[in-house]
């Protein structure tokens, strides 16, 4: 025996030797999951040094592991959070490229106005001097109109400058026939012959054609850019479910609970858990591409015919144009509004003197030629505006149905595509065998990583949907050059535009470009005016039902 005393004392050795490393091993692998847990701001003494038996754990696979009890609670709160804060961040690039284009928009065509309304008096003050100072009211009032249908709607850009050019009409008329005393109720009958006698020429039908839809245009397609980042915005907030926490937890980091620290989830896998934790996300997508569409349209008309700066920067000038027509057909419009009218009184002898002496009305009329018109609005112009934007309203076209393969591709979240054998596919460190499922809500009944309840769409979803879809009416509307009716928020009644505003039957008649929850609201109230609840009609018709029955019974 004693010469097998040696072979024996080596053979021992080397099974402990063995246990030894074999329990280092374990030892580093804990380690490194410790470290990791409490470099997130965790109590190291929450993690073991060495693997411990699983049988505590509820999500994460079950056996040997490194993670206690209280690491797979707080992993699985630290994984929602991490899911968090990459959706937010992968919309919140989405919200401020919208919210800067809106901004820089808001800018451009608010000096824009400003431009024109200072190169219209700086022009008009050279060529009229003091009559146009004696009368420069009635074009401050013009662009006070202008810049409240921009800013708050509640204006009808057709009525207003019809209001205009009578307003010019009975101002002028006075002055060419300043011989003449005109009562308020004689200058009411002058303004009823605008349209007939066309005393300013096509000017006020062409300027009017032009502003309406350079306007309609240009306030819709800024209200377009701010309801995109309103969208975004609300969006980008997920509250994910407690069936999508289970997923994310066992994706992200259960792999740590097995020693597997740097392996990353297969890119498959975690495909089909976002695409199940964005189901109603994904839900979006098809009214946002028609929203996007219908926001490129119009900037090709912003481009063309209705572009706000080629009215806008010569307007002073067409209006010269108007009144030099109307000085030059004084007396034939005059003649027929005193067959119309009637003769007017002539003033005393002393008074039509002064009066000629104060108007100096020939004298002054005069064509007027800008040497320099203002610069650019905002240090930009239009077109570059406009070409900008086109570009990045492409780029966001299916944003909400790539959401979940944009997460996927940020490499704290997956392994990439490429690497589909050395990943963790929620069991090990092995291949991804399920196949993808589609995008939406009811495309999640077969996903094999995340159960949703297809019967229940979330509500901030629909109301985002009902924002985008009454947008899209109204860009359409735009489009098409007709008047668009918003929310005012002065809380006035807005005028009625030449155009419904939606075509739908369920839209609302009012948008608030910067609530979208308006939409929403306004389909909750549809229901209550209805008499029923939508939560109350299911118990409506299980109450009916017993009663049927029981009535039933009672018959027979």
């Amino acid at each position: 025996m004693a010469r097998f005393g040696l072979p024996a004392l080596l053979c021992t050795l080397a099974v402990l030797n063995a246990l030894l490393q074999a329990a280092e091993l374990k030892s580093k692998s804990c380690s490194e999951v410790r470290r990791l847990y409490v470099s997130k701001g965790f109590n190291k003494n929450d993690a073991p040094l060495h693997e411990i038996n699983g049988d505590h754990l509820k999500i994460c696979p079950q056996g040997s592991t490194c993670c206690s009890q209280e690491m797979e609670e707080k992993y699985s709160l630290q994984s929602k959070d991490d899911f968090k804060s990459v959706v937010s961040e992968q919309c919140n690039h989405l919200q401020a490229v919208f919210a800067s284009r809106y901004k820089k928009f808001d800018e451009f065509f608010k000096e824009l106005l400003e431009n024109a309304e200072k190169s219209l008096n700086d022009m008009f003050v050279k060529t009229y001097g003091h009559l146009y100072m004696q009368n420069s009211e009635l074009f401050k009032d013009l662009f006070v109109e202008l810049k409240r249908y921009y800013v708050v709607g509640n204006v009808n850009l057709e009525e207003m400058l019809n209001d205009f050019w009578a307003r010019l009409l009975e101002r002028m008329f006075r002055l060419v026939n300043s011989q003449y005393h005109f009562t308020d109720e004689y200058l009411e009958c002058v303004s009823k012959y605008t349209e007939q006698l066309k005393p300013f020429g096509d000017v006020p039908r062409k300027l009017k054609l032009q502003v309406t839809r350079a306007f309609v245009a240009a306030r819709t397609f800024a209200q377009g850019l701010a309801v995109a980042g309103d969208v975004v915005s609300k969006v980008s907030v997920v509250n994910p479910t407690a069936q999508c926490t289970h997923a994310l937890l066992k994706m992200i980091y259960c792999s740590h609970c097995r020693g597997l620290v740097t392996v990353k989830p297969c890119y498959n896998y975690c495909s089909n858990i976002m695409r199940g934790c964005l189901a109603n996300q994904g839900d979006l997508d098809f009214e946002w591409n028609n929203f996007i569409d219908a926001m490129l349209m119009v900037a090709e008309r912003l481009e063309g015919p209705f572009n706000i700066e080629s009215v806008m920067d010569p307007i002073d000038v067409k209006i010269s144009d108007a009144i030099m027509n109307m000085q030059d057909n004084s007396v034939q419009v005059s003649q027929k509004v005193f067959q119309g009218c009637g003769p007017p009184k002539p003033l005393p002898a002393g008074r039509i003197s002064r009066s000629i002496s104060e108007s100096a009305f020939s004298a002054r009329f005069r064509p007027h030629h800008p040497e320099e018109r203002p610069t650019t609005a905002a240090g930009t112009s239009l077109d570059r505006l406009v070409t900008d934007v086109k570009e990045k309203l492409k780029q966001a076209k299916k944003f909400w149905s790539s959401l979940p393969s944009n997460v996927c591709n940020d490499e704290r979240m997956a392994a990439g595509n490429g690497n589909e054998d050395d990943c963790w596919n929620g069991k090990g460190k092995s291949r991804y065998l399920f196949a993808v499922t589609g995008n939406g809500l009811a495309n999640q009944g077969n996903n094999p990583e995340v159960q949703v309840d297809t019967s229940k769409p979330d509500i901030l979803i629909l109301r985002q949907i009902m924002a985008l879809r009454v947008m899209t009416s109204k860009m359409k509307n735009a489009y098409n050059g007709n008047d668009v009716d918003f929310f005012d928020n002065s809380d006035e009644s807005s005028g009625e535009g030449s155009g419904s505003g939606c075509e739908y039957q369920q839209c609302p008649s009012e948008f608030d470009y910067n609530a979208t929850d308006h939409a929403g609201k306004s389909a909750n109230e549809k229901a209550d005016s209805a008499g029923v609840r939508p939560g109350a009609q299911a118990y409506l018709l299980t109450a009916f039902c017993i009663l049927f029955l029981i009535m039933q019974r009672e018959w027979r």
